[in-house]
């Protein structure tokens, strides 16, 4: 009997303990490591902005950037040797729900951490690419190269989510306009 005690608390507490994001793995949603918020920040203005999974502006940069993505491709050699085009903006990609006691002096799910740092560039032939620091804690050299979808660069610029450093126009039709960009995302996918 006591031992059904003991094995209860602790299926209890290993509950409690994982929280949502524990809960959003076992019910199949996103895996425990995937990220649900990003910061921006755009290069030329230093305006920021953050999104949590969910939201267009969240959906918009993964589509693009996918934070997720762990290859590498080869970029020209004067990129490697920091003569590339300027950043246009960065973002870091974060997972809340994490920490709490012993770590920090929060309760557990209250923390947030910041799992990779993308950057996002134009090459000159319009070409749109992701400079990706996998691990942005670590003092490292592991950084890496992909091409980001035109398609949906091209989408993000039509809406005005490059110029002067905005968010884009969140348009007039409310709703729609998120709709529009899940379909979207969908059907490239």
């Amino acid at each position: 009997m006591r031992r059904r005690w003991v094995r209860a608390v602790a299926a209890a507490a290993a509950v409690w303990w994982a929280g949502p994001t524990g809960a959003a793995a076992a019910d199949g949603g996103r895996a425990v490591d995937e990220p649900d918020v990003a910061v921006v920040v755009w290069a030329d203005t230093g305006r920021t902005a953050s999104w949590h999974a969910g939201e267009s502006g969240f959906d918009r940069l993964r589509w693009l950037l996918d934070p997720v993505r762990t290859g590498t491709e080869r970029v020209p050699e004067a990129w490697t040797e920091d003569r590339r085009p300027p950043v246009r903006f960065t973002v870091m990609w974060g997972l809340t729900g994490v920490g709490g006691w012993p770590q920090t002096r929060r309760a557990p799910g209250g923390d947030v951490a910041m799992l990779r740092q993308d950057q996002f560039f134009l090459a000159e032939d319009g070409t749109p690419w992701v400079r990706s620091d996998p691990a942005p804690d670590l003092t490292d050299d592991d950084i890496r190269w992909h091409r980001a979808p035109r398609r949906a660069y091209e989408l993000m610029t039509d809406e005005g989510f490059f110029a002067a450093g905005g968010t884009g126009a969140e348009g007039d039709d409310g709703g729609r306009h998120e709709v529009w960009w899940a379909a979207a995302a969908v059907v490239l996918l």
